[in-house]
C-alpha cells in the first residue's frame, strides 16, 4: 500500500490576545516547521466577515508562505468560486504558478465562506453564481489551457502554467462535479462528517479517467489535538471546543478562546449530539492514542492524504501537535 500523504488547512484563525499581523507572522513560522517535518501541501480557506479569522484573501497569503518556503506546496482549500471571477482566478494563480513554479495549488468551493448577508454583499447573484459552478470550474480550466491561445478572452498569464485543481466539498454533490471531470477531491470531514463516507463512494465509482488523474485521488480533513498527554490535549482542544459551540449557536465568532481545563461541563458539551457529530472526526490526546483511531480512520477511508486542522491557541502547542503528527504518520506509513 503506498504511503498516505499529510497535509495542513491553515484557516489563519486569530488567538484571543493577538492581532492580524501576529496571526499572520505566526503563520509564517508555522509553514517552516511543517515544511521541515514533511507535511506535503498548506492551503488556506477563503472566510469573510469573521473577527477571529484572517484568511479573508488566500491569494495574498498563499504569496507570502510560498515566498518563505522551498518545496512545501500551498495553496487554497479553497477559494470560493462564486465569489469571484473565473478569468481573475486563473489570472491570480497563474501568476502565483509564474512565480513559484509546481508547487501552487487550486482547490475550488462553491459555498460563500460567510454568511448569507455578506455572501449578498460581496455579489449579489450569489446563488446564480453558486448553481453555475460547474461551468465556472470548467472555464477556469480552459483559461490554463494553452488550447485557450486563439479565445477572444484570455488568461494569458496562466495558459500551460502548472497550477493542479482540486474539488472542495462538504456533501455529496461536489462528489459527482470530481468525478465527472477526474479531478482531486477534498472533502470537509473535519466539520462535514455525515456525508464523508457516501461522498467517497459516489466520487470513486463514478471517476472517469482524465489528462490530469488516472485514479480516484481523495483528501480527507480532520482535527487533530496532541499533547505528552490525553488530559493535556483535552486542555489544548477546549479552544475548539468553544469555537464549534459558537458556530452552532450562531454566536458572535471572535478570536480563538485561551484553553482552560475540561471540566464536566465541557464534556457534557461534547456529548451533545450536534458537537458530537460535527467533532467526530477528531483526534485528541497523546501519540499512543491518536495513533490507534489515525490508523482507524486511515483504514475505513482510504484515503490518499489526510488534511490537518489544528485550532490551537498557542503557537508552540500547535507546531508540537503538527511535529507529533508528523512522526505519527511516518510511523504508519512505514508499517504499512
Amino acid at each position: 500500500m503506498k504511503p498516505t500523504a499529510y497535509s495542513i488547512l491553515d484557516l489563519v484563525i486569530v488567538p484571543e490576545g493577538k492581532n492580524f499581523k501576529q496571526t499572520l507572522d505566526a503563520t509564517v513560522v508555522l509553514a517552516k516547521k511543517v515544511e521541515a517535518f514533511g507535511y506535503k501541501r498548506m492551503w488556506f480557506a477563503e472566510h469573510h466577515n469573521m473577527a477571529g479569522i484572517a484568511s479573508n484573501a488566500p491569494q495574498i497569503i498563499i504569496g507570502l508562505i510560498a515566498q518563505e518556503t522551498e518545496t512545501l506546496r500551498v495553496g487554497s482549500g479553497g477559494i470560493m468560486l462564486p465569489n469571484h471571477s473565473p478569468l481573475i482566478v486563473a489570472e491570480q494563480f497563474g501568476t502565483l504558478g509564474i512565480m513559484f513554479p509546481d508547487r501552487i495549488d487550486l482547490g475550488l468551493g462553491r459555498a460563500p465562506g460567510t454568511d448569507q448577508e455578506t455572501a449578498r454583499a460581496i455579489r449579489p447573484d450569489f446563488m446564480q453564481a453558486a448553481h453555475s459552478f460547474p461551468k465556472d470550474v470548467e472555464q477556469i480550466q480552459n483559461y490554463f489551457s494553452t488550447k485557450n491561445s486563439e479565445s477572444k478572452v484570455r488568461a494569458v498569464i496562466a495558459e500551460g502554467v502548472s497550477v493542479p485543481l482540486y474539488i472542495l466539498g462538504s456533501s455529496p454533490d461536489s462528489a459527482h462535479l470530481a468525478a465527472k471531470k477526474g479531478l482531486p477531491y477534498a472533502f470537509a470531514s473535519h466539520f462535514a462528517t455525515a456525508h464523508l463516507f457516501n461522498a467517497l463512494s459516489i466520487y470513486r465509482s463514478e471517476f472517469q479517467p482524465s489528462e490530469v488523474l488516472q485514479e480516484p485521488y481523495v483528501l480527507a480533513g480532520i482535527n487533530v489535538f496532541i499533547a505528552d498527554t490525553d488530559e493535556a490535549a483535552e486542555v489544548l482542544a477546549t479552544s475548539f471546543l468553544k469555537m464549534i459551540v459558537s458556530l452552532l449557536t450562531n454566536a458572535k465568532r471572535e478570536s480563538l478562546a485561551k484553553p482552560t481545563a475540561m471540566t464536566a461541563d465541557l464534556r457534557d458539551v461534547m456529548e451533545h449530539p450536534a458537537v458530537k457529530q460535527m467533532t467526530r472526526f477528531s483526534f485528541i490526546g497523546s501519540k499512543t492514542k491518536v495513533k490507534a483511531e489515525l490508523k482507524d480512520f486511515m483504514e475505513q477511508t482510504q484515503a490518499d492524504e489526510l488534511i490537518v486542522v489544528s485550532a490551537i491557541h498557542n503557537t508552540e502547542d500547535r507546531i508540537k501537535s503538527y511535529q507529533s503528527f508528523s512522526e505519527l504518520m511516518k510511523e504508519l506509513n512505514t508499517e504499512s
